[in-house]
């Protein structure tokens, strides 16, 4: 099937498999751990889906803005590593799946080094958000999004003011993993200028085609083929998609893998980053959340459209 013909279909019978997996957000909720967050409509669903050649296909609530959260992750990964290099990035983070909650501080404390295991938890993201280049906080959060902003496609990206201060004023457990990891002489940093950095790359606010956008620029290991620049070297482009796989989907990674079996990560704001491998990158959105941390509806939709066109990440 030609990407052409491919599109076609996906225009024609998109919206009516979205509205299918819309019934499945009565399972779930919006995250409510993050105040702020719990305001999202639990029912909406929304995705975008872009193609090399700047061809779009969307449906339901694609419009709806939502903030990163950790699909972010994957970003300031890419950033770091192109700072760092991968001496200096995996010096503080490191390589495995966890099988813990997105936020336990479990392994640290039990398992030598003491580094995150990964850089898609929470406390390897901390760490990676102080491996970016800058003098102070605001310098490196001015990267990071001027970063986001030429991946996603749009110089006015910014962040979500009242997400970023409703996630600083109640992330206790975050602060907890920083002032561990600054125990562990993980952070080098104080530790608040970091987690200021981290809860603002989590609340840059997008639209299912900014993430669409980014992860078509990871679809083409690291190109963005709408406008030819190579954005990303290709072997940290690598890198990240092989984080996504393996970890991109919390304590889910495994069962998304063979279901849908595209590279993904997921945001607890009820978003999720898909590629299918040169050819597509795909936004989805649905803040209704399951048990795992990821969109409930969104994964459904996912699942449908891997299964009908025999997707993979091989």
């Amino acid at each position: 099937m030609t990407s052409e013909t491919e599109l076609n279909r996906l225009a024609e019978q998109l919206p009516a498999w979205l509205e299918t997996s819309r019934k499945e957000s009565r399972h779930g909720q919006p995250a409510s751990y993050i105040p702020e967050l719990a305001h999202a409509p639990g029912d909406a669903l929304g995705i975008a889906l872009l193609d090399a050649a700047g061809r779009e296909v969307t449906a339901g609530d694609s419009r709806l803005s939502f903030t990163l959260q950790s699909i972010s992750k994957v970003f300031t990964l890419l950033l770091a590593l192109m700072d760092q290099g991968e001496e200096g990035v995996f010096r503080k983070v490191g390589m495995e799946p966890t099988g813990d909650d997105f936020n336990s501080m479990l392994k640290l404390e039990l398992v030598e080094p003491g580094i995150p295991f990964n850089p898609l938890i929470n406390a390897g993201a901390i760490a990676v958000s102080s491996l970016i280049r800058g003098a102070t906080s605001a310098e490196k959060t001015e990267r990071i999004l001027s970063f986001f902003r030429e991946v996603a496609g749009d110089p006015t990206l910014t962040f979500n003011e009242a997400v970023y201060r409703s996630e600083a004023a109640t992330a206790h457990r975050n602060r907890s993993l920083a002032y561990f990891l600054k125990d562990n002489e993980v952070l080098d940093e104080e530790v608040e200028p970091v987690l200021d950095v981290y809860f603002k790359h989590c609340s840059v606010e997008v639209t299912c085609r900014h993430v669409a956008r980014m992860a078509l620029v990871l679809a083409m290991n690291g190109t963005d083929p709408l406008t030819g620049r190579e954005l990303v070297p290709r072997r940290y482009v690598q890198i990240a998609k092989t984080f996504m796989v393996s970890c991109g989907m919390y304590n889910a990674s495994g069962e998304f893998a063979i279901r849908v079996g595209l590279p993904a990560k997921s945001g607890v704001a009820g978003g999720i980053l898909a590629l299918v491998p040169g050819r597509y990158g795909i936004g989805v959105v649905g803040p209704a959340l399951n048990d795992k941390g990821n969109s409930i509806a969104g994964v459904h939709l996912l699942q449908t459209m891997s299964e009908a066109f025999d997707w993979s990440m091989f």
